[in-house]
C-alpha cells in the first residue's frame, strides 16, 4: 500500500507502507544510529514519536528478543529508506516488518530519510502525520496535523508496580520514568537487588526497601509536565540518600533544584554523540535520545557543577550535585555505542552508595 508522510510545514513524503498499515498522528524526529534499531523501537523514550532512520538499510539483522529493553514497542511510526527482507543473523528471532505488524506500529519505507532529516535539521522538530491509501486528502491531514498535541507519556510507559530484580547485597530504588531494560541489568550485574517503582512514587515508597541508594530513568516528552515527580525529587535529595540519575531523571533532578530546561532545535538522537568530562579532559562516544536539555545559565554554581558536555552544540551533559550524594548524565551509560566508554558510572554510583563494603 502507498503510504506519506506530511509535516506541519505542508511537506509531503510518498512511500509504501509495511508494518501495521494504519494512520498515525505524532512528533517526527530523527535517529543517526547505524545498528541498535531493536533496542530503539523498543525504548520507551520514543513513545509518541514518527523515527526517522538515517541509515538507508535496517532490518538486516532482524529482532533479537534478548536485546529489546522493555516489553513492546512504544514509538507511532517507524520510517525507512529500505527494509531487509531477509535478516542474516542466528541471533534474529523475527523478520522487523512481523515484529511491528505484531505490536500494531505503522512502517513506512522507500522515503529518502536523509532529505527528511535536512528539513528537520532546518525547520526543526516536527508534528507529523503517517497515512496509507492510493491517494490521501492533504487539506484534511494538515488540519489534523494542526491539532495534535503530545500528551505526558510517563504514565504510559512506566510499571504498575513495584517489582524486584536480583539479589545483590546492595539494594537500589529504582524509579521508572520509562526504564531501559538494560540500566536494571547494569546494576543487576554489579551486585544490586534493584526494586522497580512507578513513576509516581513518592519517598515514602521508596524508602520502604530500605535502599543503599536511588535510581531515577530515562523518559519520554517534556520534563516540565512531571510536576508531581519533580516535587518528590526535592524531598528524594534532601534525604541525602545516594542518587544517580539518567536523561530525563536528570532533567528532572535539575528542575527539583530550580534549574531550567529548553527544547532542543531536532533533539540529540544517535549512537555517536561525543561528550566530554570536564574534571578529566576526556571526551566519549555516547547513545543519546531526548529533546529537552537542562539551561546551563540557570544552574546554579553553589548546588551543583557541570560535569559532561556536549562536543556538538556544548549542551549539558551531567550534573555533579554540590551535596556529594546526586550526580546525574543526559546521555545512556548503560547503552554500548562506545562499545563500553561510560559503564564506569554504574561503578561510581555503586561506591557512591558504599558498594565497596558491602
Amino acid at each position: 500500500m502507498k503510504a506519506f508522510l506530511m509535516l506541519e510545514n505542508g511537506m509531503c513524503f510518498e512511500g509504501t507502507g509495511f508494518g501495521d498499515e494504519h494512520d498515525t498522528l505524532c512528533e517526527v524526529v530523527f535517529n543517526s544510529a547505524m545498528c541498535g534499531y531493536t533496542e530503539l523501537l523498543t525504548d520507551p523514550s520514543y513513545a509518541g514519536q514518527g523515527v526517522v532512520m538515517t541509515c538507508p538499510l535496517i532490518g538486516n539483522y532482524g529482532i533479537c528478543y534478548d536485546d529489546v529493553e522493555s516489553v513492546r514497542p512504544w514509538l507511532s511510526a517507524y520510517i525507512v529508506h529500505r527494509v531487509s527482507e531477509i535478516p542474516s543473523n542466528f541471533r534474529s528471532d523475527v523478520d522487523l516488518n512481523t515484529f511491528l505488524k505484531d505490536n500494531h506500529i505503522p512502517g513506512m519505507e522507500g522515503v529518502d530519510t536523509r532529505a527528511v532529516t535536512r528539513v528537520l535539521r532546518e525547520n526543526g522538530t516536527m508534528r507529523g502525520m503517517v497515512a496509507y491509501g492510493d491517494s490521501v486528502d492533504r487539506d484534511a491531514m494538515k488540519e489534523k496535523i494542526a491539532g495534535f498535541r503530545m500528551e505526558p507519556a510517563v504514565p504510559l510507559v512506566s510499571c504498575r508496580g513495584p517489582r524486584v530484580y536480583g539479589d545483590g547485597p546492595v539494594k537500589v530504588s529504582l524509579v521508572d520514568y520509562g526504564a531501559k531494560n538494560n540500566i536494571i541489568r547494569s546494576l543487576v550485574s554489579r551486585g544490586c537487588t534493584v526494586k522497580r517503582f512507578p513513576h509516581d512514587a513518592t519517598l515514602e515508597d521508596l524508602m520502604s526497601f530500605s535502599p543503599d541508594g536511588v535510581m531515577l530513568t530515562n523518559g519520554p516528552g517534556d520534563p516540565k509536565d512531571c510536576q508531581k515527580e519533580i516535587t518528590e525529587l526535592k524531598r528524594v535529595y534532601a534525604s541525602g540518600v545516594p542518587t544517580f540519575a539518567i536523561c530525563l531523571g536528570h532533567q528532572l533532578m535539575a528542575l527539583a533544584q530550580g534549574f531550567d530546561t529548553y527544547k532542543l532545535k531536532y533533539g540529540h538522537r544517535g549512537i555517536n554523540h561525543p561528550v566530554k568530562e570536564l574534571a578529566k579532559n576526556r571526551v566519549y562516544i555516547t547513545s543519546q535520545n531526548h529533546g529537552y536539555v537542562v539551561d546551563r545559565k540557570t544552574v546554579d554554581p553553589s548546588v551543583a557543577d557541570v560535569s559532561f558536555v556536549s562536543m556538538n552544540d556544548r549542551s549539558i551533559e551531567g550534573l555533579n550535585y554540590k551535596n556529594g550524594r546526586v550526580f546525574s548524565v543526559q546521555f545512556h551509560p548503560e547503552a554500548s555505542p562506545g562499545p563500553l566508554d561510560t559503564g564506569f558510572l554504574f561503578d561510581r554510583f555503586i561506591s557512591l552508595m558504599g558498594g565497596d563494603r558491602l
